[in-house]
This record gives structure tokens, sequence and C-alpha cells, in this order.
């Protein structure tokens, strides 16, 4: 069987919702739900300091974003990994540059995002995130080569979107005010736009927003993420 290499840490509540999730489902596909001893999906995990991504994302220093990342894919490797993911959005900001110099396969949650939005069929999705991942652009240019149309929040939103995540979901605090601030943003951008969707772009965000929140679909990227990296291991 095929070894996933997972960077994680950015941050590590997401990073504990991908070991658990991918478990859980290697469990319900392998095992039709019933538990086996030993029969959890082999897997290694790189743990990066959010700080240093954090600050480097801030600075834009995009190369050197994108080394910490290169660096943790090498380590995956050397410790046998065979495909890797990487358990956050925003370091999918620099995703190409990662698997261009990857030596092993990389799952990338944009992409795979984008596939299950077609296949359900959305035209308009709404993209929420940290504030370097809303700023991007980086959704609007993918989901533009499966015909979809990504919109982001305003700056204004944008910047309450971010300040919600750091440093409250980060660290999986999640605040009932913080919550409805977040929950206006979407139903006034979803309203004015006329989209059939809502892309949780941030790997924390489904702490706080639940399915019966809106009145379009959430497409829950970490979760997505998780079901094509079981699609890949088990093929």
């Amino acid at each position: 069987m095929k070894k996933l290499g997972l960077i994680g840490g950015v941050g590590y509540m997401s990073t504990l919702d991908y070991y658990k999730g991918i478990n859980e489902a290697y469990q319900k596909r392998v095992n039709t739900g019933q538990f086996k001893s030993g029969e959890n999906p082999p897997m290694t995990i790189e743990s990066l300091n959010l700080a240093i991504a954090y600050e480097l994302a801030q600075k834009e220093d995009w190369k050197g974003f994108a080394r910490l990342f290169i660096d943790a894919v090498d380590t995956l490797h050397d410790a046998g990994a065979d495909f890797g993911a990487i358990a956050a959005n925003t370091a999918h900001i620099v995703f190409d540059e990662i698997k261009a110099s990857s030596p092993i396969p990389l799952i990338g949650i944009v992409d795979e995002t984008c596939k299950k939005a077609k296949a359900k069929g959305h035209k308009k999705l709404i993209v929420f995130g940290t504030g370097f991942t809303m700023k991007s652009g980086m959704y609007e240019v993918k989901c533009a080569k499966y015909g979809i149309e990504a919109i982001v929040p305003n700056k204004a939103q944008q910047q309450l979107i971010h300040n919600i995540i750091f440093p409250n979901l980060e660290g999986g605090i999640v605040l009932e005010s913080e919550r409805k601030v977040i929950l206006d943003i979407g139903r006034d951008i979803i309203k004015e736009h006329k989209a059939d969707a809502l892309v949780l772009g941030c790997t924390e965000l489904p702490l706080a927003i639940k399915d019966e929140d809106l009145d379009v679909e959430l497409l829950d990227t970490t979760a997505i993420h998780i079901d094509a990296i079981l699609d890949y291991l088990l093929d």
C-alpha cells in the first residue's frame, strides 16, 4: 500500500482533522465502518512551525514560503512517503512551485475542490479563506479552467475574516460573535453575486460554518481533499 506524507502544523487543528478524517474514511472504505486492529493507513507527518510560515506569507516572501514546503516534502520522501499532501489552503499559493520540485506526486486541495465543484454542477463560487488565500487569486485562476467563476469578498470583508481565522480559529476557538460576522458576510455576498456554493477555503473554517448555516452548498476543502487522498491511497 502507498504511504502518505502529510505536511501539517499550519495550523495544528487542521492537522488533527486530517489525521482523524483520513483514518476514519479509510476504515469506512476498507472495513465498511468496522474497525480492524492494525488496519489504519501508513502515514508520516511533517509538522511545520505556523509562526514561521505566517511571517513569510505576511512579508510576501513567497520564495522562502515555497522553500519551507519543498524542504518538508523532501523530508517526507526521505521518510518513505510515496505521495504527499499539504493540510492547508494558504500553502497552495505556491503549490505549483512545490509540485515542480517534488520527488513524489502531490494531491492539491484547490484542484480537487474545483473538480468537485464541476462535478456538482456549480457555476459561481464564493471563496472564504485567509487574507493570503483570498487575495492570491489562486481559486479564481484554477476554477476558471473548469468553467467556474470564483469570487472573493472585498478587502474590508477579507480583513474581518482573516482576523477571525488568526488567532482564534487557528487555535480551535469559536466565538459566537465572530461566527455571526462570518455568516453575515456570507449571506450578503452570496445574495449580491447570486452564487450557488461557498468554498471553505481555510481548513479551520468548518469549525465556524456548518451546512445548515447558509442557503447554498458548502464545499469543505478539508473533506474534499481527504476524499482525494483516500482515492489515491487505495487506487
